[in-house]
């Protein structure tokens, strides 16, 4: 299959590494994994054929080192890299360096990355492509520019990171006097997240649904078309569920979103898996939103409905080989959902912690992209992302039902997971008929989602595959760390392997404690305080902002009364159940 390829780094981790390292398998390569300290016992790094300690928990001293990973792939023989998506993915600094150790990077060209992760470059490529786009700034914005931009337009309008994407440091701004603050927070999560505070403006789209394009380049010039995907499902601008193809277009329309998708793709060079995403407006107009430079989370729907494997097709054009096609025709009906260990019921509060079972549902189209397993502990260091449910059915609806009956067979515990939220929203009425925006889940469904969980029908039990117990077999696999390379060894031992004992399931964790007590709902970081001892509040008052597993919680005021007592400030980091402050 690969004419140059024989081992390929994955520099990434969970469960977009697991998936990569399975078609590495199937083409006969051999993987290789980097891990962190946190991750040293993870599903991904026992998968791979080899794997290399980066070094300790944060991204920064890890998964976001160049230096350390270039250095694993040297070790390693590595011939490839191939990086995911998140962390490095969209880095073109580090596809330079990829390439200038000598080694194939399975991305797109760097200087494709750099035009496209540029959004404020990446709308003027678009509008030289003639690809439809809302009007905004040419430039980053600060507050007075962002007033201009306003007065021309009008309001709302949309925030958004110079560098950034996949809905980081993302505001809407509503009316003029949410404006500074708004824009603070943007720019604050901008250099959080990518290391840049610059932020531009957008005329917002009210109310809009989020159409993708899959398309795939290679080193010949050659671009296809994979057909479109419906990403509208979000909450605070990040995805939740996604399906292919997307309900709300016509043929007419798919054809204007590929020959937009591949008119950008070549205006830039584009080269492997790329996504052109848009939005559509309630009336039909079409407008560019950004190109994401890497593989997407939400890729599987299309590999469903297209019956091909992007991941091999990635390597393929790695490998220098011609795509082939142009286009190919979606056929059927798939649906994503991810399962993030985060508690819905309790404000998608994130839920890290040891995984004590873990039952992927199985049968005929029903496909499961894990990142843990029983056992496995979801570190707080890192998204929350535990693994995505895929089902394919010949239309949308047998698509939905399959979807619901594989829900209810998928048991993880120990951590809370939105696995309730899927249930309850793939049965509601505004999804059934395929009609949901980008604001529906915030402004329609979750104001009656504890309602919708009571009348949920209860799991499908069944035996756990996800725990091991019983027997007492005579050797043991550990794994042991020299000089930084991880390596699996096997020990005989007379009395056998203890039994593995799954821990108790955690209790989900609330924003608030006692009645007069507010209280840390996870381990983070407190990015913002917005209120001062002595002070009085209302209830459900902001008091501040705590970051954990690269989400920003906002922590609210249970009552009314006065803030008798605040035993944090900007930049501290809480552990969970800290008391943060009383009110009296």
């Amino acid at each position: 299959m690969t004419a140059v390829l024989r081992t390929v780094l994955i520099a990434n981790r969970g469960e977009i590494a697991v998936r990569i390292m399975r078609t590495v398998r199937d083409l006969g390569l051999r993987s290789v994994a980097v891990y962190s300290e946190a991750d040293r016992t993870s599903l991904h790094v026992e998968t791979a054929d080899e794997a290399y300690l980066l070094g300790p928990a944060p991204a920064a001293e890890s998964y976001l080192r160049i230096d350390k990973i270039i250095e694993a792939a040297t070790n390693s023989k590595a011939d490839a890299i191939h990086p995911g998506y998140g962390f490095l993915a969209e880095n073109e600094a580090f596809a330079q360096a990829v390439e200038d150790a000598g080694l194939i990077w399975i991305g797109p060209p760097p200087s494709a990355m750099a035009s496209m992760g540029d959004k404020v470059a990446a709308r003027k490529t678009a509008v030289a492509a003639g690809v439809p786009i809302v009007p905004g700034t040419e430039d980053p914005v600060d507050v007075a520019g962002a007033r201009a931009f306003a007065s021309e337009h009008g309001y709302p309008l949309a925030l958004k990171a110079v560098m950034g994407g996949g809905g980081k440091a993302f505001r809407v701004v509503r009316t003029g006097a949410e404006l500074e603050e708004a824009l603070e927070g943007a720019a604050r999560e901008a250099q959080a997240y990518f290391g840049d505070p610059s932020v531009f403006c957008e005329r917002y789209v009210d109310k809009p649904r989020h159409v993708e394009a899959q398309i795939l380049g290679d080193a010949h010039g050659a671009v296809a078309f994979l057909g479109e995907r419906d990403c509208s499902t979000q909450r605070r601008h990040q995805k939740l569920i996604e399906e292919a193809p997307s309900p709300a277009v016509d043929p007419d329309l798919r054809n204007a979103i590929g020959e937009a998708a591949c008119a950008l793709a070549k205006a830039v060079g584009y080269r492997s898996a790329g996504t052109v995403e848009f939005l559509l407006s309630p009336d039909g107009e079409l407008s560019f939103l950004e190109m994401n430079t890497r593989l997407q989370v939400e890729h599987p729907v299309t590999e469903l409905v297209c019956g091909i494997d992007l991941v091999g097709e990635q390597l393929r054009i790695a490998d220098g080989q011609a795509l082939g096609y142009d286009f190919l025709t979606p056929r059927g009906h798939a649906i994503e959902c991810r399962i993030n260990a985060e508690d819905p019921a309790a404000g998608f509060l994130p839920s890290p912690g040891a995984i004590t079972r873990f039952d992927a549902p199985v049968g005929p189209w029903v496909r499961a992209d894990e990142g843990f397993a029983a056992g496995k502990s979801v570190p707080r260091d890192y998204d929350s992302l535990v693994a995505k449910l895929i089902c394919f059915g010949t239309d949308r609806e047998q698509a939905r039902l399959r979807t619901l009956n594989a829900l209810s067979d998928f048991h993880i515990e120990g951590i809370a997971t939105t696995i309730p939220f899927h249930r309850a929203f793939l049965s509601h009425e505004t999804f059934v008929q395929g009609e949901v925006t980008t604001r529906f889940v915030e402004d329609g469904f979750l104001p009656e989602f504890n309602a919708l969980l009571e009348k949920l029908p209860p799991m499908r039990e069944r035996a756990s595959s996800g725990s091991r117990s019983g027997g007492t077999p005579s050797q043991r696999s550990l794994s042991v760390e020299v000089s930084g390379r991880r390596y699996d060894v096997t020990l005989w031992e007379t009395d056998g392997e203890k039994a593995f004992h799954p821990l108790e399931r955690a209790a989900s964790t609330h924003a608030t404690g006692g009645h007069d007590e507010v209280r840390a709902p996870m381990q983070g970081k407190i990015l913002k305080v917005l209120v001062e001892q002595g002070q009085e509040v209302d209830a459900g008052e902001l008091i501040c902002t705590l970051e954990a597993m690269k989400m920003e919680n906002h922590v609210v005021a249970p009552r009314e009364g006065t803030i008798a007592e605040l035993n944090v400030q900007a930049g501290m980091t809480v552990e969970t159940g800290a008391l943060i402050a009383v009110i009296e």
